[in-house]
């Protein structure tokens, strides 16, 4: 199949099949044309590479993960499972970093909230003196 049907065929565009190309992810025949031509097996290795992308890794990381599918070995599934694991706790540092983060613009928008209150607190203060509201009436003595 030419690369436009295997495009349709995955959801994934001619862009993107170039670049998995590129990097090594996937191969093609090429035509006397010099047009790419792919296998049915193509259609699913590219739904395969597309849940890797999903998962947060690179097409480096991709790369090195398709030992695993192309020379299927236990040493090539022990490496795979290393290298997932290493990105997960790669992922894992970057959330709880990201929660720190959250945690500290929490405690900004806190701080900026209670400020505009107590100087909304504070205005409206002003005005009431200013207005005389929330002033005794002199006291008349009594005869």
């Amino acid at each position: 199949m030419r690369i436009g049907e295997l495009a349709a065929r995955t959801g994934v565009s001619v862009r993107s099949l170039r670049y998995y190309e590129e990097q090594g992810l996937l191969t093609s025949s090429r035509s006397a044309s010099g047009q790419r031509h792919y296998t049915e097996a193509e259609v699913e290795r590219v739904r395969f590479i597309q849940r890797l992308y999903a998962a947060g890794l690179s097409s480096r990381t991709i790369s090195e993960l398709l030992p695993c599918v192309d020379t299927p070995s236990e040493g090539n599934s022990d490496a795979a499972l290393e290298r997932m694991a290493q990105e997960r706790n790669r992922l894992s540092e970057h959330i709880d970093e990201l929660l720190r983060t959250r945690a500290a613009l929490d405690g900004l928008m806190a701080t900026a909230r209670a400020h505009r209150e107590s100087e909304a607190l504070a205005q409206s203060a002003r005005a009431r003196r200013g207005s005389g509201e929330g002033t005794s009436a002199p006291r008349v003595p009594e005869s």
